[in-house]
Protein backbone atom coordinates (compact mmCIF):
# COMPACT_ATOMS: atom_id res chain seq x y z
CA UNK A 1 0.00 0.00 0.00
CA UNK A 2 1.43 3.49 -1.04
CA UNK A 3 1.95 5.58 1.86
CA UNK A 4 -0.46 8.03 2.37
CA UNK A 5 1.62 10.85 3.65
CA UNK A 6 3.13 11.14 0.71
CA UNK A 7 0.83 9.89 -2.03
CA UNK A 8 -2.66 11.84 -2.41
CA UNK A 9 -5.40 9.00 -2.97
CA UNK A 10 -8.23 8.67 -2.18
CA UNK A 11 -11.79 6.51 -3.41
CA UNK A 12 -13.20 9.67 -5.09
CA UNK A 13 -9.85 11.59 -6.44
CA UNK A 14 -6.18 11.19 -6.76
CA UNK A 15 -3.42 12.96 -8.08
CA UNK A 16 -2.50 12.19 -11.63
CA UNK A 17 1.11 10.93 -11.38
CA UNK A 18 -1.09 8.13 -9.63
CA UNK A 19 -3.95 7.14 -12.39
CA UNK A 20 -2.61 2.94 -13.22
CA UNK A 21 -0.95 2.51 -9.28
CA UNK A 22 -4.26 3.26 -7.62
CA UNK A 23 -8.31 2.99 -8.21
CA UNK A 24 -10.13 6.40 -7.69
CA UNK A 25 -13.09 7.67 -9.71
CA UNK A 26 -10.75 10.80 -10.70
CA UNK A 27 -7.58 11.85 -11.24
CA UNK A 28 -6.45 15.46 -11.42
CA UNK A 29 -3.11 17.73 -11.38
CA UNK A 30 -4.31 20.32 -9.21
CA UNK A 31 -3.74 23.91 -9.12
CA UNK A 32 -0.80 25.88 -7.54
CA UNK A 33 -1.35 27.58 -4.20
CA UNK A 34 0.88 29.68 -1.84
CA UNK A 35 1.01 29.75 2.12
CA UNK A 36 -0.53 32.93 3.24
CA UNK A 37 -0.32 32.56 6.98
CA UNK A 38 2.38 32.26 9.31
CA UNK A 39 2.14 28.84 9.63
CA UNK A 40 -0.02 26.55 8.63
CA UNK A 41 -0.91 22.99 9.93
CA UNK A 42 -1.32 20.06 7.91
CA UNK A 43 -4.23 17.15 9.18
CA UNK A 44 -4.57 13.44 8.14
CA UNK A 45 -8.55 14.63 7.96
CA UNK A 46 -10.30 18.12 7.27
CA UNK A 47 -11.14 18.17 10.98
CA UNK A 48 -9.94 20.69 13.55
CA UNK A 49 -9.63 18.48 16.69
CA UNK A 50 -7.25 16.14 14.64
CA UNK A 51 -3.73 16.68 15.31
CA UNK A 52 -1.38 17.80 12.85
CA UNK A 53 0.68 15.64 10.84
CA UNK A 54 3.17 18.80 9.92
CA UNK A 55 2.64 22.36 9.20
CA UNK A 56 4.03 24.83 6.37
CA UNK A 57 5.75 28.36 6.73
CA UNK A 58 4.55 31.53 4.94
CA UNK A 59 5.10 31.39 1.39
CA UNK A 60 5.71 27.79 0.61
CA UNK A 61 3.78 26.33 -2.49
CA UNK A 62 1.17 23.60 -2.36
CA UNK A 63 -0.54 21.90 -5.37
CA UNK A 64 -4.37 22.39 -4.32
CA UNK A 65 -6.03 18.78 -4.97
CA UNK A 66 -9.37 19.74 -3.94
CA UNK A 67 -11.70 22.43 -1.84
CA UNK A 68 -14.40 21.21 -0.08
CA UNK A 69 -16.32 22.89 3.20
CA UNK A 70 -13.73 25.26 3.60
CA UNK A 71 -10.74 22.86 3.07
CA UNK A 72 -8.20 22.22 1.00
CA UNK A 73 -6.43 19.33 0.74
CA UNK A 74 -2.91 19.61 -0.87
CA UNK A 75 0.21 18.26 -1.69
CA UNK A 76 3.58 20.43 -0.20
CA UNK A 77 5.98 21.28 -3.04
CA UNK A 78 9.04 21.05 -0.07
CA UNK A 79 8.34 17.58 0.48
CA UNK A 80 5.96 16.21 -1.07
CA UNK A 81 3.81 15.97 2.21
CA UNK A 82 -0.17 15.51 1.67
CA UNK A 83 -2.95 16.75 4.32
CA UNK A 84 -5.38 19.28 4.89
CA UNK A 85 -5.61 22.51 5.64
CA UNK A 86 -8.11 25.35 5.45
CA UNK A 87 -8.96 27.39 2.25
CA UNK A 88 -8.54 30.85 4.17
CA UNK A 89 -4.54 30.03 4.73
CA UNK A 90 -3.46 29.72 1.27
CA UNK A 91 -3.46 32.25 -1.77
CA UNK A 92 -3.81 31.58 -5.50
CA UNK A 93 -2.09 34.72 -6.25
CA UNK A 94 0.30 35.53 -3.70
CA UNK A 95 3.37 37.11 -5.69
CA UNK A 96 7.12 34.80 -5.57
CA UNK A 97 8.74 35.27 -2.72
CA UNK A 98 12.15 37.08 -2.61
CA UNK A 99 13.63 36.82 1.05
CA UNK A 100 13.68 33.97 3.13
CA UNK A 101 13.79 34.23 7.35
CA UNK A 102 16.90 33.39 8.60
CA UNK A 103 16.16 33.10 12.45
CA UNK A 104 14.63 31.47 14.92
CA UNK A 105 11.96 33.93 14.54
CA UNK A 106 11.14 37.43 13.93
CA UNK A 107 8.56 39.79 14.12
CA UNK A 108 6.57 41.56 11.08
CA UNK A 109 5.35 45.12 12.08
CA UNK A 110 2.81 47.12 10.54
CA UNK A 111 5.48 49.41 8.99
CA UNK A 112 9.42 50.08 9.25
CA UNK A 113 9.06 50.94 13.26
CA UNK A 114 9.96 49.36 15.78
CA UNK A 115 8.05 50.59 18.96
CA UNK A 116 4.77 49.83 17.06
CA UNK A 117 2.67 46.57 18.01
CA UNK A 118 4.03 43.83 15.90
CA UNK A 119 1.28 41.89 13.25
CA UNK A 120 2.45 38.30 13.46
CA UNK A 121 5.71 36.28 14.41
CA UNK A 122 7.62 34.67 11.33
CA UNK A 123 9.84 31.53 11.57
CA UNK A 124 12.78 30.67 10.06
CA UNK A 125 11.74 29.52 6.79
CA UNK A 126 8.94 31.62 6.00
CA UNK A 127 9.67 33.30 2.45
CA UNK A 128 8.17 36.85 1.60
CA UNK A 129 8.25 39.21 -1.06
CA UNK A 130 10.45 42.55 -0.47
CA UNK A 131 9.10 45.33 -2.09
CA UNK A 132 12.00 48.16 -1.10
CA UNK A 133 14.30 48.76 2.23
CA UNK A 134 13.44 51.58 4.58
CA UNK A 135 16.12 52.98 7.79
CA UNK A 136 14.36 54.57 11.00
CA UNK A 137 16.75 55.99 13.91
CA UNK A 138 19.43 53.68 12.65
CA UNK A 139 17.34 50.25 12.15
CA UNK A 140 17.38 49.16 8.87
CA UNK A 141 13.98 47.04 8.00
CA UNK A 142 13.14 45.70 4.51
CA UNK A 143 9.47 46.65 3.66
CA UNK A 144 7.07 44.17 1.88
CA UNK A 145 4.82 45.48 -0.60
CA UNK A 146 1.67 45.80 1.97
CA UNK A 147 3.85 48.32 4.11
CA UNK A 148 4.93 46.18 6.63
CA UNK A 149 8.47 45.29 7.25
CA UNK A 150 11.16 42.89 9.26
CA UNK A 151 14.33 43.59 10.64
CA UNK A 152 16.40 43.47 7.42
CA UNK A 153 19.65 41.49 9.54
CA UNK A 154 16.66 38.61 9.77
CA UNK A 155 16.41 37.91 6.62
CA UNK A 156 18.60 36.85 3.01
CA UNK A 157 17.73 36.74 -0.39
CA UNK A 158 16.05 33.46 -1.50
CA UNK A 159 18.56 33.41 -4.52
CA UNK A 160 21.88 34.06 -1.55
CA UNK A 161 24.44 30.68 -1.24
CA UNK A 162 23.74 28.51 1.14
CA UNK A 163 25.10 27.49 4.26
CA UNK A 164 26.50 24.25 4.56
CA UNK A 165 26.56 23.82 8.25
CA UNK A 166 22.96 22.40 8.71
CA UNK A 167 24.09 21.90 12.51
CA UNK A 168 24.61 25.30 13.41
CA UNK A 169 21.23 26.23 11.93
CA UNK A 170 19.51 23.78 14.19
CA UNK A 171 21.53 25.24 17.18
CA UNK A 172 19.67 29.01 16.35
CA UNK A 173 16.60 26.88 17.47
CA UNK A 174 17.98 26.29 20.92
CA UNK A 175 15.45 26.25 23.63
CA UNK A 176 12.12 26.72 21.18
CA UNK A 177 9.31 24.97 22.67
CA UNK A 178 8.62 21.42 21.76
CA UNK A 179 5.66 20.69 19.71
CA UNK A 180 4.47 17.53 18.02
CA UNK A 181 4.03 17.81 14.17
CA UNK A 182 5.42 21.39 14.71
CA UNK A 183 8.37 22.60 11.83
CA UNK A 184 8.50 26.05 13.09
CA UNK A 185 10.61 28.18 15.74
CA UNK A 186 7.12 28.95 17.48
CA UNK A 187 7.10 24.63 18.19
CA UNK A 188 9.01 22.49 16.49
CA UNK A 189 9.77 18.73 16.66
CA UNK A 190 12.78 16.40 16.73
CA UNK A 191 12.27 15.17 12.31
CA UNK A 192 10.98 18.89 12.00
CA UNK A 193 14.33 20.31 13.52
CA UNK A 194 16.37 18.36 10.95
CA UNK A 195 14.30 19.15 7.83
CA UNK A 196 14.06 22.57 8.19
CA UNK A 197 17.97 22.81 9.19
CA UNK A 198 18.93 21.39 6.00
CA UNK A 199 15.86 22.71 3.89
CA UNK A 200 17.66 26.42 4.83
CA UNK A 201 20.90 24.55 3.54
CA UNK A 202 19.66 24.14 0.56
CA UNK A 203 18.88 20.39 0.78
CA UNK A 204 15.91 18.40 0.94
CA UNK A 205 15.17 15.82 3.27
CA UNK A 206 11.79 14.15 4.23
CA UNK A 207 9.60 14.91 6.67
CA UNK A 208 9.50 12.19 9.31
CA UNK A 209 11.74 9.98 11.32
CA UNK A 210 10.71 6.73 10.05
CA UNK A 211 11.22 8.57 6.21
CA UNK A 212 14.79 9.80 7.61
CA UNK A 213 15.57 6.50 9.07
CA UNK A 214 15.12 4.88 6.13
CA UNK A 215 16.93 7.26 3.54
CA UNK A 216 18.44 10.55 4.41
CA UNK A 217 22.28 10.16 3.86
CA UNK A 218 24.54 6.85 4.24
CA UNK A 219 23.98 4.44 6.77
CA UNK A 220 26.67 4.29 9.11
CA UNK A 221 27.87 2.85 12.67
CA UNK A 222 28.10 3.64 15.96
CA UNK A 223 32.06 4.47 16.06
CA UNK A 224 33.52 7.64 14.67
CA UNK A 225 30.32 9.66 14.86
CA UNK A 226 30.77 13.59 13.91
CA UNK A 227 29.07 16.61 13.53
CA UNK A 228 26.22 16.03 11.21
CA UNK A 229 25.98 12.50 11.77
CA UNK A 230 22.14 11.31 12.68
CA UNK A 231 21.16 9.09 16.14
CA UNK A 232 17.86 7.59 14.87
CA UNK A 233 15.57 5.57 17.61
CA UNK A 234 12.12 4.43 17.41
CA UNK A 235 9.69 7.61 16.56
CA UNK A 236 13.01 10.18 17.17
CA UNK A 237 16.19 11.71 16.13
CA UNK A 238 18.91 13.45 17.23
CA UNK A 239 21.66 15.60 15.35
CA UNK A 240 25.39 15.51 16.44
CA UNK A 241 26.93 18.81 17.29
CA UNK A 242 30.43 17.16 17.94
CA UNK A 243 30.90 13.43 18.96
CA UNK A 244 30.17 13.35 22.77
CA UNK A 245 26.57 16.03 22.33
CA UNK A 246 23.98 15.73 20.56
CA UNK A 247 20.81 18.25 19.62
CA UNK A 248 17.16 17.76 19.88
CA UNK A 249 13.99 18.49 20.24
CA UNK A 250 12.54 16.20 22.42
CA UNK A 251 9.91 15.28 24.95
CA UNK A 252 11.90 15.23 28.13
CA UNK A 253 12.92 18.61 28.40
CA UNK A 254 9.77 20.28 25.87
CA UNK A 255 12.49 22.10 24.13
CA UNK A 256 15.19 22.05 21.54
CA UNK A 257 18.34 21.54 23.83
CA UNK A 258 21.65 20.03 24.22
CA UNK A 259 22.52 16.96 25.78
CA UNK A 260 25.23 14.45 26.43
CA UNK A 261 25.11 11.77 23.70
CA UNK A 262 25.54 8.99 25.94
CA UNK A 263 23.48 9.80 28.79
CA UNK A 264 21.00 10.02 26.35
CA UNK A 265 20.98 6.99 25.45
CA UNK A 266 21.30 5.58 28.81
CA UNK A 267 17.98 7.71 29.48
CA UNK A 268 15.92 6.88 26.49
CA UNK A 269 17.07 3.31 26.67
CA UNK A 270 15.79 2.92 30.68
CA UNK A 271 12.78 3.77 29.24
CA UNK A 272 12.46 2.98 25.53
CA UNK A 273 15.04 1.25 23.62
CA UNK A 274 18.52 1.66 22.39
CA UNK A 275 19.40 3.71 19.10
CA UNK A 276 17.96 1.75 16.00
CA UNK A 277 20.44 3.04 13.25
CA UNK A 278 22.90 5.86 12.64
CA UNK A 279 23.17 7.99 9.06
CA UNK A 280 25.35 10.39 7.82
CA UNK A 281 23.85 13.29 5.44
CA UNK A 282 25.20 13.69 2.81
Amino acid sequence: MLDRRLNAYRPDLAEASLEGKVEALRFVSGTPARVAVPVAPLRPQPEPSVGIDTELLLGEDVTVLDRAGGWCWVKASSDGYVGYMPEEMLSDSQAEPTHIVTVQRTFLYPQPELRKPYNSVLSMGSRVRVAGEAEVRGNHYVVLEDGTAIFARHVQPVTSGKDDDYVEIASRFMNAPYLWGGRSGLGIDCSGLVQLAMLMTGKSAPRDTDMQAASLGARIDRSGLRRGDLVFWKGHVAIMEDPETIIHANGYTMTVARENFEAAVKRIGQLYQQPTGYRRPV
